[in-house]
C-alpha cells in the first residue's frame, strides 16, 4: 500500500470505531469498502475486516464491562452459537451471491433502525408481560447463530442486526443492550477470522486498521454513559440507518 492509501485506512478506521464504540457497534460494513479497495481479494479483505471489527469490540466491550453494561447470562449463551455460526459463514465466503446476501441484510438492518427509534423503555406496570426469560434464552441462540453465520460470510459482525433484537425481544436497557452486544461481536470476530484462515486474510490490513480501530472504539464507548438514554438510542437508529443505507449501495454496485 502507498502512504496515502495507509493514511485513508488509518483515517477511517479510526472514525469509523468512534461511532460504533458509543452504540454498542463496530460498523465494518462501512468499513468494508475501503478495506476491499485495498485487499489482494475480497475473501482476504473481509477475512481482515471481520478481526479488525472483533479487535474494536474487544476494547470497547473492556470499557462496558467496567461500567456494568453487560448482561451475563445472555452472553455465555449467545457467544457459542454467534462463534459457531461466524466459523461456518467465513468457510463459506465465496460460495454464495454476497450481492444478494447483502441486498437482504441491509434490508433487515434499515427496519432495525425503525425499531429503534420506536424503542420506549417498558413501564413497571408492564412487568407482568415480559416474555419468558428461558425462551429468550433460547432465542438467543438462534438469533446468535444467525447473525454469526451472515456475519461470518461477508467478513462483518453485524451487531446492527443483534442490537434491535435485544432491545425488541429481550427486554434490555439501551445501555446493557450496547455493552453485550459488544462482547458477542469479540466472539464473532475470532470466528469470523478463523473461518476465513483457509483462504487467506490481508495481514497488512489487519495491523493498520486495528492500529487506529482500537483506540477509536475506546473513546467511543466512554461517551456511552456519557448520553440520556433517549439521546443514546437516537443516535443508535442514526448509526443503523446509514449501515443499512450502505450496505444497499454496496449491493446494487
Amino acid at each position: 500500500m502507498s502512504p496515502v492509501e495507509i493514511a485513508i485506512l488509518l483515517v477511517w478506521s479510526f472514525s469509523v470505531s468512534l461511532a460504533g464504540g458509543m452504540v454498542g457497534l463496530v460498523l465494518g460494513n462501512l468499513r468494508l469498502p475501503v478495506v476491499v479497495w485495498l485487499g489482494s481479494s475480497a475473501a482476504a479483505a473481509a477475512g481482515a475486516n471481520v478481526a479488525i471489527s472483533g479487535l474494536a469490540a474487544l476494547t470497547a466491550t473492556i470499557v462496558h464491562i467496567r461500567n456494568g453494561r453487560l448482561d451475563p447470562k445472555l452472553f455465555l449463551w449467545m457467544a457459542p452459537s454467534s462463534f459457531a455460526g461466524a466459523v461456518a459463514g467465513g468457510l463459506l465466503a465465496g460460495v454464495l451471491p454476497e450481492r444478494m446476501l447483502l441486498g437482504a441484510i441491509s434490508l433487515i438492518v434499515l427496519y432495525g433502525a425503525v425499531e429503534v427509534w420506536r424503542y420506549r423503555r417498558p413501564k413497571d406496570s408492564d412487568s407482568g408481560d415480559q416474555p419468558d426469560r428461558s425462551r429468550l434464552l433460547t432465542e438467543a441462540v438462534l438469533i446468535g447463530f444467525g447473525v454469526g453465520l451472515l456475519g461470518g460470510f461477508v467478513g462483518l459482525i453485524l451487531g446492527s442486526l443483534r442490537l434491535p433484537a435485544m432491545l425488541k425481544y429481550m427486554c434490555m436497557s439501551p445501555a446493557r443492550a450496547v455493552g453485550t452486544n459488544s462482547a458477542v461481536g469479540v466472539v464473532v470476530g475470532a470466528g469470523g477470522l478463523i473461518g476465513h484462515l483457509p483462504s487467506g486474510v490481508d495481514w497488512d490490513i489487519l495491523l493498520i486498521g486495528a492500529a487506529t480501530a482500537i483506540p477509536g472504539a475506546a473513546f467511543g464507548a466512554r461517551l456511552t454513559g456519557r448520553l440520556p438514554e433517549t439521546t443514546l438510542v437516537r443516535v443508535m437508529a442514526a448509526v443503523l440507518l446509514i449501515s443499512g443505507l450502505t450496505m444497499a449501495g454496496q449491493a446494487i454496485i
